[in-house]
């Protein structure tokens, strides 16, 4: 099920348990859509155990992702169809229903290594974060040098859940202009103090800042909203979410359709990594997967 190890720049969190939840199968004319599809890791499984005629399409705003993801499902040929969309723009696109639609959130390691749009703090790049590099949305340089400061705080208070709020948006206003990554990291570590233990004091900043840039929450309720319209009777909706922001509103919109008997919740708690894949990925540490089936 697993593509070879050197063709693997990021490893699929969830992997087997997402390819368990969708059932894929070839000779049924299955159909499936990655709505993340970054490298290609869950598509790829889904099509090689949907052989010989499953088909998929694969989303994702980053434009570097795509081709990753292009190289890896070269070899299944015309039955995959790759398309440069951001996930929220899900409605917008005139697609044929689905047996099977994934989400992956969050971010992938190759933009937190080798982006360059700032999306870690442990390198100095330029304050961009989008996704989509050729977005007219505001960049995260932008927006940390033109939110007034109660706003400032108010994103990273509600997106990063940073309770120290108030004390890093003052920091920030004080730097200004802030132009690299660096400079961010040194005005949080000015507010909240040096790194101690596992989570870095600019973790929950970087997170807001990114989550804002790319209206990832407002994304993700309109996405989960055309999915389960897009689904086929019986066919599977998977999200691997990654902080609690993303979980309570997959949560909830998974309550409501299950309210309206538009669908079943498969997982009435969410599954979760296992100690071997938490210990081998650090990433998958706080992945949580919640899988829906339409009616």
């Amino acid at each position: 099920m697993r593509p070879p190890k050197d063709e693997q720049p990021h490893t699929s969190v969830l992997l087997d348990e997402v390819v368990h939840a969708l059932q894929p199968r070839g000779g049924v004319g299955f159909t499936a859509l990655d709505c993340t599809v970054g490298a290609g890791g869950h598509a790829y499984a889904l099509l090689e155990r949907s052989e010989p005629d499953g088909m998929l399409t694969g989303l994702d705003a980053d434009p570097n992702a795509l081709e990753l993801a292009q190289k890896r499902l070269e070899r299944f040929g015309e039955r995959v169809t790759l398309v440069q969309r951001n996930f929220g723009e899900l409605a917008e696109l005139e697609l044929e229903p689905m047996n099977a639609i994934v989400f992956d959130l969050g971010l992938s390691s190759m933009q937190l290594d080798s982006s360059g749009r700032g999306f870690s703090f442990r390198m100095e790049e330029p304050l961009d974060m989008r996704f989509d590099p050729t977005s007219r949305s505001s960049t995260a340089e932008e927006l940390l040098n033109t939110l007034p400061e109660l706003e400032l705080e108010r994103v990273l208070r509600e997106y990063g859940e940073e309770p120290r709020a108030r004390r890093v948006a003052q920091q920030i206003v004080r730097r200004r202009p802030l132009h690299h990554t660096t400079e961010l990291v040194a005005a949080v570590t000015a507010a909240l103090g040096p790194a101690r233990g596992r989570i870095h004091p600019a973790t929950r900043t970087f997170q807001a800042l990114r989550i804002a840039v790319n209206d990832e929450l407002g994304g993700l309720e309109r996405a989960l909203d055309a999915a389960i319209q897009l689904l086929r009777p019986h066919g599977r909706v998977a999200v691997i979410s990654f902080h609690s922001l993303e979980d309570r509103i997959v949560k909830w919109r998974f309550r409501g359709w299950a309210e309206q008997s538009l669908a079943t919740i498969i997982t009435r708690k969410p599954v979760v990594p296992t100690k071997e894949e938490a210990s081998s990925n650090p990433r998958a540490r706080s992945a949580k997967l919640r899988v829906a089936e339409r009616s």
